[in-house]
């Protein structure tokens, strides 16, 4: 049978300018920044001591570069305090290059804002936990984070988003 239907994922053959199905491609993944402290140790790695307060911090920034790719950064700290001193403290600023295509100009921001950061949370999940241990501390698993809303809320504060190169 030769009538089989066309690909979706191939571009049309009859020449009409269709719009193209919305696409997110990650062209690199990279630490822009990374620091962990441990200010108190050898005495903050004492297992019997009470859990620490731990105070996350979360981020999210983009630009659009010249060649028409969007430079992203996810940006999480931890603080954690015993006692009203710093146990640890961590920042990552982990950072994607990303293509974008067949999204409209409204919503771009909210696709590199949102579903851009979800795209880099695993890796940078795991590079905290890693760090946490790494610092002598049981990994620090961070839960899954709610980056619409951490958009809608950012957005309601009136600041700028996104910047352009």
């Amino acid at each position: 049978m030769t009538d089989a239907a066309p690909d979706a994922a191939e571009p049309s053959s009859n020449g009409s300018d269709a719009p193209t199905a919305p696409g997110i491609r990650v062209l690199a993944q990279f630490i822009r920044d990374l620091s962990f402290e441990n200010p108190r140790a050898p005495d903050s790695l004492h297992s019997s001591q009470a859990q620490p307060q731990i105070d996350l911090g979360v981020e999210m920034s983009a630009r659009g570069r010249i060649d028409g790719l969007f430079d992203v950064d996810l940006k999480l700290t931890a603080t954690a305090m015993r006692e009203g001193e710093a146990v640890f403290q961590l920042e990552l600023v982990y950072g994607g290059l990303f293509g974008i295509s067949g999204v409209a100009e409204e919503d771009l921001e909210p696709v590199l804002l949102i579903e851009c950061p979800r795209f880099l949370f695993p890796f940078a999940r795991r590079l905290i936990a890693d760090l946490s241990t790494e610092g002598g501390f049981p990994p620090f698993l961070l839960d899954p984070l709610d980056f619409a809303a951490i958009y809608a809320a950012r957005k309601a504060g009136g600041g700028q988003m996104i910047g352009n190169a």
